[in-house]
């Protein structure tokens, strides 16, 4: 008898929302994604982006100067192209205060905070993954 975790579909459940994304929907790098797991991956692709993505779930909103003493190791270049990237996704909006200095700041949107169960989902196989590693 095989024994199933309550709320988990066996591994070979081919009614599972995994299996409704066939191999046709795989495109090369450099193609728009149709996949949705490819989608998911494009938009919080690369090194950081999920961590600025978590700032913003936190905050909801911040400053360019907040982002970067609240990621301290990230570099000016890799935050600038990781907003360009996530306001370009439409996760985060850019607002321009008109005036001198212009003032920028950035708002998560909908569709950000609908990302929210993903790096909470994150957060929790990285702590258990860290845990179980001691």
């Amino acid at each position: 008898m095989t024994h199933q975790t309550v709320g988990h579909a066996p591994a070979d459940d081919q009614d599972g929302p995994l299996a409704h994304c066939p191999d046709s929907a795989l495109v090369p790098p450099g193609s728009e994604p149709r996949c949705p797991v490819d989608i998911t991956l494009a938009t919080l692709g690369g090194r950081w982006t999920p961590l600025v993505l978590r700032e913003f779930l936190r905050r909801g909103e911040a400053t360019y100067s907040e982002l970067s003493a609240a990621l301290p190791t990230l570099s000016d270049k890799v935050l600038s192209d990781r907003l360009a990237q996530l306001t370009g996704a439409g996760v985060i909006e850019r607002h321009r205060t008109p005036g001198w200095p212009p003032r920028v700041h950035y708002t998560l949107t909908g569709r950000g905070r609908a990302l929210e169960p993903v790096v909470r989902s994150m957060w929790e196989w990285g702590t258990a993954r860290r845990d179980a590693l001691g």
